[in-house]
């Protein structure tokens, strides 16, 4: 090999060497020429593209087509391709054109410590690495596509693996000037589409293994000819698959895959679906994963469906959809939205992998879900599903497959909903196997007909000062626990909490707390039942309290509430009452609007964590009150108590012995919305004053 003087100085490193040829003197390193040897993956075509016309550049390894481990032989260092290059490689000469700038050798120290080894990677085009952070997957694929300015100060790079996604950008200083101006405007550097033909790119028709391959996946030779699907030769007995994208007739790209599974597609060619003129003004669209499902809903008797050309996302992106100019992953939804614009139903046929849900969302998204339709992949045993379309075409046959998409639903929309989605529990609530679908006896036999407890619902509960209301609530709340076993969280301001589980203690305990006046002569309750009694009220209750001397909002109570659902298990809340919560509000909001939307939260917290909640509110002022119960339209602040709770109770007690005995306690249940648990009404209950009990009168 004859070396010339002029490039003496570049033959330091024994890696370095050069080829002379009869017009061309091609300065080359080692390691890049092996490079252009190595077998590309999938992504780093997707990557690649013909360097930028520099003044600086003497060599590209950028190839003008792709070569894969199926492609050529390791041992052989050269080759001639079957089909002619259609863009040659950019050389020059003179030792002038070396890039060689302290931000350039800054930067590969920056972008070393990062994991990406950019000694190869020339400025001004793209190189394809190894991600530092996937690995390149099992295969090892470059995936990684790092971009230099052509002034060497500043790098930019995406991982093309859709499991990985990694990228990023860095400058050689943190003040220097890139004539890029803004890293963002290096992806806003676009070349022409180049113009393509199946002569320069050397395809041809199937070959006879390859038509082997297809019919063993259930593709017929009439489908592969109807869709253009052919092969492109490298080397004597090599070939790869090519599937060819067209557009009103014209060949606009090519995507090949070899016998590992290894995807590729042309460089500078528009980004379009598989399939494109096959839903040219058609109604219904069906969109699937891959060329191979495409070809299988053929089959199927389907042709009006495409398939995206770059495979899935590894999931759903939490962020807003990005401009149609920035939206890169899904250009080819934007270059075709001529041919989408006229279809009312799309359905989407992905992968029913997560990958592949996570692009059936993302589709679903920018077509807009009201048009969209889903499918549900075929059991394939008690645990698996069928992956896809050709999955099942090759299974099961082109009439499941038919039947398949015949019987795809509504992609579901947030917040919208059929009868459908909810017929099992519609079966369940019939046969009543939900558990108190009937609702939950309050243990009084007077009120069983009245009003029964529910999981779900709120309970309005109000009475005049001193009525018994809370006495009440907690009487109840044993009888629901003696019955059923429920557990309950107290947010009870105006009880202290050693006065509380004395009421609470005596009721099950049925025995007075004290040996006092209003104990009479029945003997109180003994340590260990005292010490039984404690564990009971650990296990039963939680409470909710705020210890400084601010006021609680109710949004606040249903944090706490929630937490004790979620890590207690709690069937039952209590809030009581009303004014001891913090009501501020704004301005320009008044009560009666503050109160529908407290309601409103509290509602839904029922519901939604299937929890019973009980809310005591006092009555406003009664100016001639003459001792009878008082009305829910009475409850301070709002008609919005009885407008928007589920059961309304007045619980009420007679203070006028001329009347009628001062033990007895009325419940009078005012409102009841679902008429299956009880109905409007009124009980009587016997008040025990020793141990706080109600019991009904006969009793």
């Amino acid at each position: 090999m004859h070396l010339v003087p002029r490039y003496k100085h570049l033959f330091n490193n024994s890696n370095n060497f050069i080829m002379a040829g009869s017009k061309h003197l091609v300065f080359l390193k080692s390691s890049l020429f092996f490079h252009t040897l190595t077998p590309p993956k999938a992504a780093n075509f997707y990557s690649q593209t013909y360097p930028f016309t520099a003044k600086k550049l003497i060599f590209s390894t950028i190839l003008a087509k792709p070569r894969s481990p199926i492609f050529c032989r390791k041992s052989r260092l050269s080759y001639t391709p079957h089909a002619p290059i259609p863009m040659p490689v950019s050389l020059e000469t003179g030792e002038e054109d070396v890039i060689d700038s302290a931000e350039l050798r800054f930067l590969r120290v920056k972008l070393e410590k990062l994991g990406l080894n950019s000694e190869s990677c020339m400025p001004g085009q793209y190189n394809g690495l190894i991600c530092p952070m996937c690995k390149g997957g099992d295969s090892m694929e470059k995936s990684l596509s790092l971009f230099i300015t052509q002034e060497g100060d500043a790098a930019m790079w995406t991982c093309f693996r859709a499991k990985c996604g990694w990228k990023g950008s860095t400058r050689a200083f943190a003040d220097g000037k890139s004539t890029y101006g803004n890293l963002s405007m290096i992806s806003k550097v676009k070349q022409p589409y180049r113009e393509i033909s199946e002569e320069s790119l050397g395809l041809e028709p199937l070959s006879n293994e390859l038509h082997k391959y297809f019919s063993e996946r259930m593709i017929s030779g009439e489908t592969l000819r109807r869709n253009s699907v052919m092969q492109r030769r490298y080397g004597e007995n090599q070939s790869v698959i090519a599937f060819t994208y067209w557009r009103e007739g014209v060949l606009v790209s090519c995507k090949y895959r070899d016998s590992t599974k290894n995807f590729w597609q042309e460089i500078n060619t528009e980004k379009i679906f598989y399939g494109l003129d096959d839903i040219k003004g058609a109604s219904d669209i069906i969109i699937v994963e891959g060329e191979m499902d495409k070809l299988s809903m053929e089959e199927a008797g389907f042709k009006n469906c495409v398939s995206v050309p770059d495979g899935a996302p590894p999931k759903v992106s939490d962020k807003d959809l990005p401009a149609e100019e920035k939206d890169t992953k899904y250009q080819y939804l934007w270059n075709c939205k001529e041919y989408l614009k006229k279809a009312s139903r799309i359905i989407l046929a992905t992968d029913g992998d997560p990958p592949g849900q996570a692009l059936a969302e993302e589709l679903a998204r920018r077509l807009g879900r009201e048009r969209c339709w889903r499918v549900r992949w075929p059991k394939k045993n008690d645990v698996e599903h069928f992956k896809d379309a050709n999955e099942v075409l090759m299974f099961l046959g082109p009439g499941v497959l038919r039947e398949v998409i015949e019987n795809a639903e509504l992609y579901p929309i947030r917040g919208l909903f059929n009868f459908k989605n909810f017929f099992v529990d519609i079966d369940a609530y019939y046969h009543q196997t939900l558990g108190y679908d009937l609702g939950v006896s309050t243990g009084w036999r007077a009120l069983d007909q009245l009003y029964n407890v529910v999981p779900g619902e709120l309970t309005v509960v109000t009475g005049v000062p001193n009525s018994g209301k809370s006495e009440w609530i907690d009487a109840l709340l044993c009888n629901l626990n003696r019955r059923v076993g429920w557990k309950f969280a107290f947010c009870s301001m105006e009880n202290r909490v050693r006065d509380h589980a004395r009421k609470l203690l005596e009721k099950h305990v049925r025995k007075p707390f004290f040996d006092v006046r209003y104990g009479d002569s029945i003997e109180r309750m003994g340590v260990e039942e005292l010490e039984e009694g404690k564990v009971w009220l650990n296990e039963t209750f939680y409470l909710i309290r705020c210890e400084n001397d601010c006021l609680p909002n109710i949004n606040w109570v249903l944090d706490l509430a929630r937490a004790a659902v979620l890590r207690h298990g709690i069937n039952g809340l209590v809030i009581d009452p009303y004014n001891e919560l913090d009501h501020q509000r704004p301005v320009s909001q008044t009560e009666t609007e503050y109160v529908s939307q407290m309601l409103t939260k509290i509602k839904r917290f029922a519901q939604h964590h299937s929890c019973h909640v009980w809310f005591v509110a006092h009555p406003r002022q009664l100016h001639h009150w003459v001792g009878g119960p008082p009305n829910l339209y009475d409850i301070s602040g709002s008609a919005h108590f009885i407008n928007k709770c589920d059961n309304g109770i007045v619980v009420h007690r007679n203070r006028d012995p001329e009347v009628g005995p001062i033990d007895q306690v009325q419940v009078c249940v005012r409102k009841v919305r679902n008429k299956v648990i009880g109905t409007i009404g009124e009980a009587w209950l016997s008040y025990n004053r020793v141990t706080g009990e109600y019991m009904d009168i006969d009793a």
